[in-house]
């Protein structure tokens, strides 16, 4: 291998991951790897503890990526040890190690994934195929009557000038009509032909899918609730809290998360855009969402430019802007400078009386 080129094999990359570990400090969890390495399960157990105790040392984004490494390790030698006896603790091994883990055994976690995947599972439990399917089938049906989003959304929000919709317009009209000067715009029957359009309608294709797999998901009103937290569940688990949560501090969503990366068979149903592209750049992130009726997600705005693909369901988007962004009392703390403490127009309404009341009483005097 010359030098300065990456590792080539697994052994390589572990080598020199070794290394590097080493350098930090890291020597009892090199020792512990090194054990692990020889089948030593205890020990591989041992060993993803402390790279997990490293990534929680202190602010993600100041993480060593060569721990994150290093976690990604450990959990590829504790689904090695586990895979036989244990199939779906070897499959969240797998899966904490690329949604924890760094990029360099990204290929390694992927391929022990595939190889786990191949292999037929136990099947589960069927008592309840009938009432989840059942339930699928209510919800989707139901989104699509406008009276229920009618029922959630504040009042007169519909009253206001709609974003303009077209039909499958070309790449050429929508660069100069909307992108360039950036203008929203809805375009119908793009994504039709998605095998996901047809496929999603069936709960257990989701979860004979994805259903062992582990996904972060939130859990709140949402994530500027004081309540709000995030915990890591099985997609199967995930799909059955949808159905089976009626409060809203408990609602459960799976937003902002690279699913498609991390689950490689749901990939397969979906298809990038062209209009993606429009900004002759890379597509910068592949996000999932999907989110029980009555999700909320507070006013913000994100760093890229953003196309929605709705598969199934109704979602409801309010748009401002960017020229009165201050008008809308962005987060005065750093993590929440991108979000509005203004959470629906109704507040919106009762921000600005405060002003003018303010201000009013401020003249008067």
């Amino acid at each position: 291998m010359a030098a300065g080129e990456p590792p080539e094999t697994e052994a390589e990359r572990r080598a020199a991951l070794l290394r590097e570990i080493t350098g930090e400090g890291g020597f009892a969890f090199v020792a512990s790897e090194e054990k692990a390495a020889g089948g030593d399960s205890r020990a591989a157990e041992a060993a993803r503890e402390m790279a997990w105790e490293q990534l929680h040392s202190g602010p993600w984004s100041e993480v060593g990526p060569a721990w994150r490494d290093a976690y990604a390790l450990a959990c590829l030698h504790v689904a090695r040890l586990r895979q036989a006896a244990d199939r779906p603790a070897a499959l969240r091994a797998l899966d904490m190690g690329l949604i924890m883990g760094g990029n360099l055994l990204r290929a390694d976690l992927e391929a022990a994934l595939a190889r786990i995947v191949a292999e037929p599972g136990d099947g589960g439990g069927e008592d309840d195929v009938g009432e989840e399917s059942r339930w699928w089938r209510e919800g989707l049906d139901r989104n699509r009557d406008i009276a229920d989003a009618l029922n959630i959304l504040p009042a007169k929000s519909l009253s206001c000038k709609k974003v303009e919709r077209r039909s499958c317009i070309s790449l050429e009209e929508f660069m100069c009509g909307y992108f360039l000067c950036e203008s929203p715009v809805i375009i119908s029957g793009c994504i039709d032909h998605w095998p996901a359009r047809t496929k999603w309608k069936d709960i257990q294709y989701l979860k004979k899918m994805a259903g062992d797999r582990t996904v972060p998901v939130e859990v709140g009103k949402n994530y500027v609730c004081s309540e709000w937290k995030q915990e890591l569940i099985t997609f199967s688990q995930f799909l059955e809290r949808m159905w089976s949560t009626g409060c809203p501090s408990n609602l459960t969503y799976l937003a902002q998360h690279p699913l498609f990366e991390q689950i490689k068979e749901l990939h397969e149903d979906i298809m990038v855009p062209d209009y993606c592209y429009a900004g002759g750049g890379e597509l910068q992130s592949l996000n999932a969402w999907f989110g029980p009726h009555g999700t909320v997600t507070p006013l913000h705005h994100d760093p890229h430019h953003n196309i929605l693909a709705q598969i199934l369901g109704r979602k409801y988007i309010r748009l401002y802007p960017a020229s009165v962004s201050e008008d809308l009392y962005p987060h005065t703390e750093t993590m929440l400078s991108n979000t509005s403490q203004v959470h629906n127009s109704v507040q919106l309404v009762a921000y600005l009386e405060r002003f003018f009341l303010q201000v009013i009483t401020m003249v008067h005097i």
